[in-house]
């Protein structure tokens, strides 16, 4: 589905969706509980949809119920397992140690641009501890044996996601130990991960019988952004105490209001799309630590750049940076490169551009905020789409 946005502010009140990156979390957690767990969220994703998928396929029972999702934990594990993942990197990093450490024989299904994007050293740390895993196919891992207790070491440089992987499996192996070596990527991310995990009393998973996730600064910092281009949205569902790193992003668009020179990508690389939109309407920036966006859903430094420049604006890359000047935006056609974060970001660019937008592939929201589009023309947005 291609869309072309007409140049238009936005307005009125928009709650924002839960936190995905919570709900795979506490879905996990609650999978490997003692007793069931209703957690209290409103809407889901198509990564949030992978990763329940994975769990039932695993052996828990999982019910959507009004209010939510009730999960019935794993009793019995099945012995075998085909886990589709999709296109969701949580997913699969998140259960490779868990499906090691329960010991099933479990295949992974991958879609779009994950079967590309790393899973090294994760990789060869289960197999130092265990496990035997295969690639039969790209778009396929297979993976036997069983993970066994020890001291297990990680570098923390490519992705959190590995860590918090390690965490959930190891606190099921008694004596286990962790140790992350090298510049530790995504803290915030960890953090998450650590706070899931206590709300069941890991190591044990004792079970705290009704959570319900909080918002999304991941996906509210589009509307957040959008309030600082100059519409006017009030904003709900979003706690000021939330340890998400993204909630940074009112601190980050403030320091680009004033003019910040430099904005670091280490800990909050999901906001980087939108922080460049935000930089070109203002007086530009520079991003450092960069490396890791090439990995997402998309190489999300090119994906930026070609976002910035078919909308009329000026940005260039090297290998550790990217640099957006404050040119202003005018307006173009998009390529989202199927990454939701682009088609997001370009979305609140087109509503201070002088001439319409139109963005391609834009069903990708799907992977992390199905009724973006929906809530876009609720507040005002005036788009239209086209099939391909």
């Amino acid at each position: 589905m291609d869309i072309t946005i007409q140049p238009q502010l936005l307005s009125g009140e928009v709650t924002v969706i839960p936190s995905k990156s919570m709900a795979h979390r506490l879905l996990i957690c609650a999978a490997l509980a003692d007793n069931p767990t209703q957690l209290i969220l409103s809407e889901t994703s198509r990564d949030v949809d992978a990763t329940i998928q994975c769990l039932r396929a695993l052996g828990a029972e999982i019910h959507y119920t009004q209010s939510g999702i009730t999960i019935i934990p794993i009793k019995d594990c099945e012995p075998s397992a085909m886990l589709p993942c999709e296109e969701s990197g949580t997913t699969l990093r998140f259960l490779l140690p868990i499906v090691g450490v329960l010991g099933v024989d479990a295949t992974f299904y991958m879609e779009g641009r994950l079967p590309y994007r790393p899973l090294s050293p994760l990789w060869e740390e289960m197999e130092r501890m265990g496990c035997v895993l295969c690639r039969p196919k790209e778009n396929i891992i297979h993976c036997t044996g069983k993970l066994r207790s020890g001291a297990y070491s990680i570098d923390g440089s490519v992705s959190s996601q590995f860590i918090s992987g390690l965490l959930f499996a190891l606190s099921l192996l008694p004596g286990s130990t962790l140790q992350i070596t090298g510049k530790t990527e995504s803290t915030p991310y960890i953090a998450m991960t650590k706070a899931a995990m206590e709300a069941f009393c890991a190591p044990e998973y004792h079970t705290p019988g009704s959570i319900t996730v909080e918002g999304d600064w991941s996906n509210g910092a589009f509307w957040v952004a959008a309030n600082a281009l100059g519409s006017r949205l009030t904003i709900t569902g979003l706690s000021k105490t939330s340890i998400q790193g993204d909630r940074i992003i009112d601190d980050l668009l403030a320091l680009l209001k004033k003019g910040c020179s430099t904005i670091s990508a280490s800990d909050t690389p999901d906001l980087i799309p939108i922080l460049s939109v935000v930089a070109a309407a203002n007086h530009g920036a520079v991003f450092t630590n960069i490396q890791r966006l090439r990995l997402k859903e998309s190489d999300r430094v090119q994906a930026i750049l070609s976002m910035i420049r078919s909308l009329g604006g000026r940005a260039d890359a090297t290998a550790d940076t990217l640099t957006v000047y404050g040119t202003g935006l005018t307006g173009g056609t998009v390529d989202s490169y199927h990454d939701h974060r682009i088609a997001m970001s370009a979305a609140i660019a087109a509503t201070i551009c002088r001439q319409p937008v139109t963005i391609l592939r834009a069903e990708c929201v799907n992977k992390s905020y199905p009724k973006f589009w929906e809530e876009y023309a609720r507040l005002g947005g005036n788009y239209g789409q086209f099939l391909r």
